[in-house]
């Protein structure tokens, strides 16, 4: 029991649809276990110790499990709070729920927290592994940023990254096109010229903060409002091949339409339709996904 910490969680928290809220849960080092509904992950120390922990429900509570002693229980605990959303305030997007009978199971499962990483760098390099390609190798670039750059199993430091040449990023990452941005994105970071974890309290209206974004290569509409929403703003629907097929089928009689059309049908969720139509696009998902 020395090694593990308990948080509370608000009464609108639910673990498990927080962790299968969307693929993260899937990406090192990240990985689920869905017969023990434990979530993996490997986080860093402030000296680069790597530090493996599982993470459950336990009578309310969220617990953290340690491999090890020795760990910041304060810093466990906040980055923790935040990868799981924790002192996200969902009232007025539950309040605009109501009366939407379609979305009603979103209050009855305490949906809408999307887990996200520690870091918005490690978000940041994720969502750009998710562009233009198919999932599998968006896990296949991620496992293989982990396991050939990060230490023990944590996500690699932007030191790390800029450290490589473009041909490792090609041959040994499977990077394909993105291979030349890792390396831009990573040397801004290190040489203080881009910080992304400031994006979590900028005090850019969203547009600006959506066009700050896409000035990192390999960042475009997509990324960006993909990104937004794992800061907390969800103005952006984020459309991609799979949202808009979704929409189709969903909305649409599985008949192809424009984008202003999707845009139209959420727009009356104003500051939360981002989050809104993800949630309406992923219901089978979460209420029909591991049990």
């Amino acid at each position: 029991m020395k090694n593990a910490v308990f948080i509370d969680v608000p009464d609108d928290f639910n673990f498990r649809s927080t962790v299968y809220s969307h693929g993260w849960c899937e990406l090192a080092p990240f990985s689920l276990d869905e017969d023990s509904w434990q979530l993996s992950y490997v986080f860093r120390s402030k000296d680069g110790t790597a530090i493996p922990a599982v993470i459950s429900e336990d009578s309310g509570q969220v617990r953290v499990d340690l491999s090890a002693p020795g760990f910041d229980r304060e810093q466990i605990e906040k980055e923790t709070r935040h990868l799981l959303r924790l002192d996200d305030d969902l009232a007025g997007f539950y309040a605009l729920l109501d009366g939407h009978e379609r979305l009603e199971w979103v209050r009855d499962r305490r949906a809408g927290r999307l887990l996200r990483s520690p870091t918005v760098w490690e978000d940041l390099v994720k969502t750009i592994c998710t562009t233009n390609c198919s999932w599998a190798l968006t896990r296949i670039m991620v496992s293989n940023l982990v396991t050939k750059l990060g230490h023990l199993g944590a996500f690699p430091t932007p030191e790390a990254l800029a450290g490589m040449s473009e041909e490792f990023y090609r041959n040994e990452i499977r990077g394909g096109y993105r291979s030349p941005y890792f390396i831009e994105l990573a040397e801004r970071v290190v040489s203080g010229d881009l910080d992304p974890e400031s994006w979590l309290t900028s005090d850019l209206p969203t547009p600006e903060l959506k066009k700050a974004m896409k000035k990192v290569k390999g960042v475009g509409d997509y990324a960006a409002e993909n990104l937004l929403k794992l800061v907390g703003r969800y103005e952006g629907l984020a459309l991609d091949s799979w949202l808009r097929s979704q929409f189709y089928k969903n909305h649409n009689a599985e008949k192809k339409c424009s984008d202003k059309k999707i845009e139209r049908h959420y727009h009356r969720f104003g500051q939360w339709r981002g989050l809104v139509i993800w949630c309406d696009m992923t219901e089978k998902w979460i209420v029909s996904g591991p049990s």
